[in-house]
């Protein structure tokens, strides 16, 4: 009997219906080992040898499969074919004792044809990967472990630093401050409402130039001009200049990669990295979807034949293409071998599938119809371009009709379709109506969970298997908090631990320096880099850095707490402000004896008369957390609150 070890209890369950009594199938419950909590865990001294222990949760799993192996004909770890999964089955083999015994499969997904082809080819455990995960660990590890207490000694005690961590947490603060900044414009654009004679149809046409000059974008900003534009505009005729009608082809989008993945679920069904990353498991699990974790967009030519049967079948052959459709990786470092999420099976939809959680059921559906939809035709629509001239002003209107639906049939996409009357160059138009329309400029857009993973895929920031738990991490510390429109703000503590960094180590928050870091962890993991060498690359500067910047921060003077007017309800000593992770608090000044604390409420943040009593005043106020929301000054008198800033359009009442 052979012994099989994966990482999970469900992975096992899977494993076993394809194979037999010639195998008994092991769970690790993920790694048997890993650095000591309690210290570093590493020696910088010799080579930065790791330390690693058993952890006492999987003492009891180490000694089960110890008792296992030494009775089995042989063991062959099918751990997951990334790093992790790679350094989990050198980790077994370390521990178990494993020599020439072992084997080492990967597959991509767990069928049963998958399994026998990774049975029939095993392999040894690629120390590549193994070393760049190794990396990886102990590079995030000496950050954390030593650049901490420097943040204890200049903001407060607890904080901690991550290398990645802490450059998503500038990209938010710096949107932050971007939003700050920016300083709201009005603007005008012009529409003109017009009938044609002969078929009295009405349609909208925008002003688009004046005297051959295309006007600028956003738009007119000089109020004055707008009003002279309109009086001009009432005395001129209108014709018909051109008429343009093209036909425009979409093409579907690639099958997911991890990160696409998790963005087109954060949109589609409002579920974050990590809700994504935990349904995907679940379904990798259980045999449903290919590997989750990876930046390919191959398909196996198995699974193509599969779609283009259903999609005949299904469809018809209008929508079967010529050719199967194949897609090019951006990511230069992304494995040839390896291939995009996919349905195990194309011909199960979502429908035919058993499974318990229909948040799992409704990310098969998107997994299902991303690659079906990248097997079908091209998306075709007739678009139409009227250009209206009026003395010396040209107005421009555009129309788009859907003609054949194509991928669209199974990969809904909203869009608008717009229709406009025949028109033929030369015809005359009524002037119904001129309307000038007033906007404001935007500041950037706070980062969402989709477009913050978009931005550090595109600077080359993580790989597929971080990019949830660097959101999870910013979250969890408090660092950043989700607003009511689900995008990122920085929170007061956030936003001192990001100065502090930037200010005394900003290469470890620099975005081209951690992109540079992911390349070199990518050459370990190719074999053409030596992991020691990189980690002594780093950290002899780095060390020299925390170590000058610590001397110096010895020296600073500790500001005492600031105390204030307020007195303490229980001892009546004076309250002082102080800092603590969900940012400034009141605490009493008679700490340890008395430990009395409250939020601070600021008097200068009104927003005018409670909306539901009138007689309180409205204050910005926080949750523990951290979160800024809106209540009436007499709570719990009264018990208005909203999330929204009072008088805004889309002000939310709670109370």
């Amino acid at each position: 009997m052979k012994l099989v070890i994966v990482e999970s209890p469900t992975k096992a369950r899977t494993i076993a219906k394809f194979l037999g009594k010639d195998f008994k199938i092991e769970s690790s419950f993920g790694h048997v080992r890993d650095l000591p909590k309690s210290k570093i865990g590493i020696d910088v001294e010799h080579h930065f040898e790791p330390h690693y222990i058993i952890p006492v949760k999987s003492k009891k799993t180490v000694t089960t499969l110890k008792k296992l192996s030494a009775k089995a004909d042989g063991v062959i770890l099918a751990t997951d074919e990334d790093r992790e999964g790679e350094a989990i089955a050198w980790h077994l083999a370390e521990v178990l004792g494993l020599d020439k015994k072992a084997e080492r499969i990967v597959f991509h997904e767990i069928t049963e044809g998958a399994l026998q082809d990774a049975l029939k080819a095993p392999r040894t455990i690629d120390m590549h990967l193994v070393d760049a995960q190794q990396a990886r660990r102990i590079l995030d590890r000496l950050v954390g472990y030593e650049l901490s207490p420097f943040l204890w000694k200049k903001i407060f005690r607890g904080l901690s630093a991550g290398r990645v961590q802490s450059v998503a947490l500038r990209l938010i603060v710096e949107r932050e401050e971007e939003i700050r900044k920016f300083k709201s414009e009005a603007y005008w654009t012009l529409d003109a409402i017009l009938k044609d004679r002969k078929s009295r149809v009405e349609f909208k046409a925008f002003l688009h130039k004046i005297s051959g000059k295309t006007i600028e974008k956003p738009g007119i900003k000089d109020k004055e001009k707008i009003g002279t534009l309109v009086s001009a505009l009432k005395s001129e005729e209108f014709k018909v200049a051109s008429v343009e009608n093209k036909e425009y082809r979409r093409n579907p989008l690639a099958p997911f990669t991890t990160s696409t993945m998790q963005q087109e679920a954060n949109r589609r069904l409002r579920f974050s990295a990590r809700q994504t990353m935990m349904f995907a498991q679940r379904l990798y699990e259980n045999g449903l979807i290919t590997y989750m974790r990876t930046d390919s967009v191959n398909l196996s030519s198995e699974s193509l034949a599969l779609a283009r049967k259903f999609i005949q079948e299904e469809f018809g052959k209008e929508y079967l293409i010529e050719t199967p459709r194949k897609f090019q990786n951006k990511s230069k470092l992304a494995q040839e071998a390896h291939e995009a999420i996919r349905p195990t099976n194309p011909l199960v939809q979502s429908s035919s599938i058993t499974i318990e959680d229909e948040k799992e059921r409704k990310l098969y559906d998107v997994i299902w119809r991303r690659f079906m939809a990248s097997q079908m035709p091209q998306a075709i629509f007739d678009t139409t371009s009227i250009e209206v001239s009026a003395g010396r002003y040209l107005f421009k209107a555009n129309g788009i009709l859907l003609k054949f639906d194509g991928f669209l049939k199974v990969w809904q996409q909203e869009f608008e379709e717009k229709t406009l009357p025949s028109l033929v160059e030369g015809n005359t138009l009524d002037l119904v109506k001129i309307e000038p329309l007033e906007h404001f400029t935007e500041p950037p857009a706070r980062y969402n969970e989709a477009s913050l993973i978009k931005t550090l895929e595109a600077y080359g920031i993580g790989r597929p298997s971080t990019y949830a738990p660097i959101i999870s991490v910013i979250q969890a510390r408090n660092y950043v908090a989700k607003n009511q429109d689900r995008r990122f703000e920085p929170t007061e503590t956030g936003e001192l631990v990001n100065k502090v960094l930037v200010e005394n180590f900003p290469e470890i928050v620099d975005i081209q320096f951690t992109a540079k870091m992911e390349e070199s962890l990518d050459q370990v993991a190719e074999g053409k880099e030596d992991w020691r060498k990189l980690l002594g690359d780093f950290y002899d500067p780095f060390s020299k850095e925390l170590k000058e910047k610590y001397e110096s921060v010895k020296k600073e003077e500790s500001l005492a707490p600031q105390t204030t007017n307020e007195k303490c309800d229980k001892c009546g000593k004076p309250m002082v402000i102080k800092m603590g992770r969900f940012g400034k608090f009141l605490a009493c000044s008679g700490f340890p004896e008395c430990k009395n604390t409250k939020s601070i409420i600021q008097p200068s943040e009104k927003f005018g008369p409670c909306p539901k009593c009138s007689e309180g005043e409205v204050h910005a106020k926080k949750t523990k957390k951290g979160r800024i929301f809106y209540g009436c000054s007499r709570y719990p008198d009264c018990d208005w609150s909203s999330w929204k800033k009072p008088g805004t359009a889309t002000e939310e009442e709670e109370g």
